[in-house]
C-alpha cells in the first residue's frame, strides 16, 4: 500500500483538507470592524465540505485493493474539493475590503494532489489490466 504514490498523494490531500479548516484563506473586513479570518470554520457549508472531502480522501487510502471504487471516490473528494473552493470565492464576495493569506494555498492545492492520486491510480489499473491479458 505505502509503495503506491497515490497513497501518497491521497495522505496529502486528507492533510492538507484537515488543515483547511484552521488556517485563514482570506483576511479581511465586512463593514468597518477589524478584520476577520476567514478559514473552513468559518461557514456551516465550508465546514462540511472540508471535512467531507478529506475524510473521503482519507478513506480511499484504504481501498488499495478495489482499484475501481478509490477512483471513484478520489473523483468524488476532487468534485468537492472544487465546490468548496467555489464555497469560499462566495464567501469572499462578501467582504468589502481585504486579501487572499498566504494559507489559500492551501485549499488550492488539495484538487491538484487529488489529481496526481487519480493518475497514479489509473496507471495502476492500466498496469494490472496489462499484466491480467498477459495470463
Amino acid at each position: 500500500m505505502i509503495q503506491r504514490i497515490q497513497t501518497i498523494w491521497l495522505l496529502v490531500a486528507a492533510v492538507l483538507g484537515f488543515a483547511s479548516l484552521k488556517t485563514a484563506f482570506f483576511i479581511g473586513s465586512i463593514t468597518t470592524e477589524p478584520a476577520n479570518h476567514l478559514t473552513g470554520m468559518s461557514n456551516v457549508w465550508l465546514m462540511i465540505s472540508t471535512i467531507v472531502g478529506a475524510t473521503v480522501a482519507a478513506l480511499s487510502i484504504f481501498l488499495y485493493k478495489n482499484r475501481p471504487l478509490q477512483l471513484k471516490l478520489v473523483l468524488l473528494a476532487l468534485g468537492i474539493s472544487l465546490l468548496t473552493i467555489g464555497l469560499y470565492y462566495l464567501e469572499i464576495n462578501k467582504y468589502a475590503v481585504g486579501g487572499l493569506a498566504l494559507w489559500c494555498i492551501v485549499v488550492i492545492a488539495i484538487p491538484v494532489v487529488l489529481i496526481l492520486a487519480t493518475i497514479g491510480i489509473y496507471k495502476d489499473e492500466k498496469l494490472v489490466k496489462s499484466t491480467d491479458r498477459l495470463r
